[in-house]
């Protein structure tokens, strides 16, 4: 199948840690976590638009803020990165945001520990951060594209802001859904129903 629509002709990539996006490309969870970044325009998280490519950051993970059983995953990861002089950048999924999920309690956002790689830290400190915001837990069917896009790095590519607006071109991409529809469905109703009145429409 094709990219989702939206997320070819005037592209964009929400930016991850590459760890995250690993998880996303192997199932592991279909959750992010959002506050926004240091350098957005509005120094708020926005979900601009409901289709997106995943772009991968290596820069700045930090293993303490992963799960015991996920840092063999930086690892990996980090073993496959170029290092920061790297002229080119991987793009290897795509996703759709099927919810995008205020949460500005702790106890409520606790409730789905076990349904993501950070530990209980990493969630706590992305709450407290700007704390007027509440946090945005998206909820994310990610496809694996076919063949990786292999993109020049440009400056515009780094830095700490969410999305990253991508060359014209993009569309017409091959994919294919990392979980089928009953797993990610019966995946995306555990996380509503543990998230209780935060998750109602």
């Amino acid at each position: 199948m094709n990219v989702p629509d939206g997320a070819g002709a005037g592209a964009a990539a929400l930016k991850e840690w590459a760890v995250a996006v690993r998880a996303l490309e192997q199932g592991r969870q279909i959750v992010v976590l959002r506050k926004g970044g240091i350098a957005e325009e509005t120094r708020r998280f926005r979900l601009e638009r409901p289709d997106f490519y995943l772009l991968p950051a290596y820069e700045h993970q930090r293993p303490e803020l992963l799960k015991e059983e996920a840092r063999p995953l930086l690892d990996e990861v980090l073993g496959e990165w170029a290092g920061p002089g790297a002229g080119t950048v991987s793009i290897s999924s795509c996703a759709h945001a099927v919810e995008d999920i205020p949460v500005a309690d702790p106890e409520v956002l606790e409730r789905i520990r076990e349904r993501h790689i950070w530990t209980d830290s990493f969630a706590e400190e992305r709450l407290r951060w700007k704390k007027r915001d509440p946090l945005h837990v998206l909820l994310l069917r990610v496809y694996k594209l076919r063949q990786p896009l292999r993109l020049p790095m440009e400056p515009a590519f780094t830095g700490c802001k969410s999305w990253i607006s991508l060359p014209e071109g993009l569309d017409g991409q091959q994919s294919e859904p990392v979980l089928g529809d009953e797993q990610f469905g019966r995946m995306r109703m555990e996380i509503r129903s543990l998230l209780g009145a935060a998750a109602i429409d």
